[in-house]
């Protein structure tokens, strides 16, 4: 394989990372190689390489082929290379389908999806709104898939025992200030009753993709969206999936694209036995929840990374946390009575 890439680092300039090791960097080239080659192409060349403590992405082209992505995932999120195989099976169409995966390890080669869906022409709250439609039907379609989810070793943040997660990241997270922490702690009842009253509205768990912001999307033409990068997932309340992107359009469009970006995505989830108010609801609760989800990815970094940026990755957790303290009703969209 010829190397003509430069590699970026970031904002990570001094954090190790697998890449960084010879023998694997070789071994992982070599099986991206292999891969390639299964398909008849050859004369590869690395264009880029992007490291960062959370993922290795290797983009590579090929001799009369498409440009293709390797990825590497830190122990944490290894199953992401499973779980992508597997959606691509259960959900055909709104997810990348992988060239490869080597389940194991935590490798996967990659097609190119196209256009990322910030990149593309239009991309308002109207794309927002039919992205979270199509987002919203895939869960749906993935409640019946849970227990095999759980088998490819995704994170359980069921609704059930997310209390559990929550007292876990709460006392393992060294940035969290004695205040802080107190706070947190004293607020767990509150955590609990959240949890119950979400499961008694009747909404199945479901696969919740955790990180769901304007760059872990494509969308190869208007109206239809591809969604990948899946290592933050967990298997949870399918709503908790609302913090990133409602959080990120308060951000851009101001409070009052809520309703229509909420109401798009519960729209998937009508028939279920369930009110247009019970829904609401569960909106307000699952996204408050959902700063726990975000809280424990941070985590998810190669060991030898983690060992480099624990303060900083303590932060990002302690910062999602710091949600919880809020009162949810916050998360209420204007007009959510009516």
């Amino acid at each position: 394989m010829r190397d003509e890439a430069s590699v970026d680092r970031g904002a990570y300039p001094d954090v190790v990372t697998p890449w960084d090791d010879p023998d694997w960097r070789r071994d992982a080239l070599a099986w991206a190689e292999r891969g390639l080659a299964v398909r008849g192409w050859t004369g590869v060349r690395r264009v880029a390489v992007r490291v960062r403590p959370w993922s290795v992405l290797v983009r590579m082209s090929v001799v009369g082929g498409p440009d293709v992505w390797f990825k590497a995932n830190p122990p944490g999120s290894a199953f992401e290379a499973g779980l992508t195989e597997a959606l691509a099976r259960w959900v055909p169409g709104h997810v990348l389908e992988p060239l490869a995966v080597d389940t194991e390890r935590g490798w996967s080669l990659l097609p190119d999806g196209g256009t990322l869906f910030r990149d593309a022409p239009g991309a308002g709250v109207g794309a927002w709104e039919q992205a979270l439609q199509q987002y919203a039907t895939v869960q749906r379609a993935l409640c019946s898939r849970v227990e095999e989810i759980d088998r490819l070793g995704v994170p359980d943040a069921r609704t059930t025992v997310l209390p559990e997660v929550f007292d876990r990241v709460v006392e393992e997270n060294a940035a969290l200030d004695a205040d802080t922490r107190a706070a947190l702690r004293a607020l767990r009842p509150r955590v609990v009753g959240w949890c119950e009253e979400l499961a008694a509205l009747g909404i199945p768990d479901s696969l919740d993709h955790a990180d769901l912001h304007d760059g872990q999307l494509f969308a190869p033409e208007p109206g239809r969206f591809t969604f990948f990068d899946w290592g933050d997932a967990a298997v949870s309340h399918p709503f908790c999936s609302l913090f990133v992107p409602l959080n990120s359009a308060v951000e851009r469009y101001g409070q009052q694209a809520l309703p229509r970006l909420r109401d798009a995505y519960l729209d998937a989830w009508t028939g279920m036995g369930v009110t247009p108010a019970e829904l609401r609801r569960a909106a307000v609760l699952a996204r408050h929840l959902g700063a726990i989800g975000r809280a424990c990815s941070w985590a998810r970094l190669f060991p030898t990374a983690l060992r480099g940026l624990t303060d900083v990755a303590g932060a990002g957790g302690a910062q999602s946390l710091r949600e919880l303290l809020s009162d949810p009703a916050r998360n209420e969209a204007p007009g959510a009575g009516r």
